[in-house]
């Protein structure tokens, strides 16, 4: 189970003026492609979603909960509506949503409607991009406030936020991302793939990150 995020530019959030706390806007939206290049389907979350309420993160850390809200699956969108914790954390994060510098939500959650991996690698280029670029089932599990303009950066996985949540929902922690396991096998069977171009691209991209913290550390 790999809990994967997502963020929407919308404005559809709204913080109430009382101090009653309470808040909604718009989790999800569907038929649009994102910064990830997949699209949320109507009713992707018909059976995913829960009837009790959901405890709403800061930034995706399941240690820092700043509220509550309920889901509500409407045909073009996901909608959420709640209320901020009366706690020190609750009060900061209900001014900053007021404020503008962190009023984004973004979503966690689970696919549900993933064939077996090996079954997905096998497949050829044009059904496996859609299936993975169609996103028609999933589990909600959980929503965040996070920072103006953090939605903005594409492809940002959270690596170390989602081994936190996922210490919390699977024991899979530190085991291959679904992306890197069919990277892995594109390779190993010749496969020239962009999927495994990315993942090159990115191991690169860590490899680099580490020769300049080890320059700076030996400097």
């Amino acid at each position: 189970m790999e809990i994967e995020f997502r963020t929407f530019q919308q404005h559809e959030f709204r913080v109430g003026e009382d101090d009653d706390g309470t808040f909604d806007g718009i989790a999800c939206q569907y038929g649009k492609k994102d910064s990830y290049g997949t699209t949320f389907h109507p009713g992707v979350f018909k059976r995913g979603i829960d009837k009790n309420s959901y405890a709403y993160l800061w930034m995706h850390s399941p240690f820092t909960p700043i509220g509550t809200f309920k889901a509500d699956e409407q045909p073009t969108l996901l909608h959420i509506g709640g209320r901020y914790d009366d706690t020190v954390d609750g009060r900061d994060k209900r001014a900053m949503a007021r404020s503008g510098s962190a009023r984004e939500l973004s979503v966690g959650f689970v696919r549900t409607d993933l064939p077996e991996w090996k079954k997905l690698a096998e497949m050829g280029d044009e059904d496996r991009a859609d299936v993975l670029e169609n996103i028609r089932s999933a589990r909600l599990v959980e929503v965040s406030q996070i920072t103006a303009r953090m939605a903005a950066v594409p492809g940002s996985k959270l690596k170390v936020v989602r081994s936190a949540l996922g210490a919390l929902y699977t024991d899979t922690v530190g085991e291959p991302t679904l992306a890197e396991r069919l990277a892995e096998y594109d390779r190993e069977h010749g496969r020239d793939s962009a999927l495994a171009h990315e993942q090159e691209m990115v191991r690169r991209r860590r490899r680099a990150a580490l020769l300049r913290l080890t320059a700076v550390g030996g400097a």
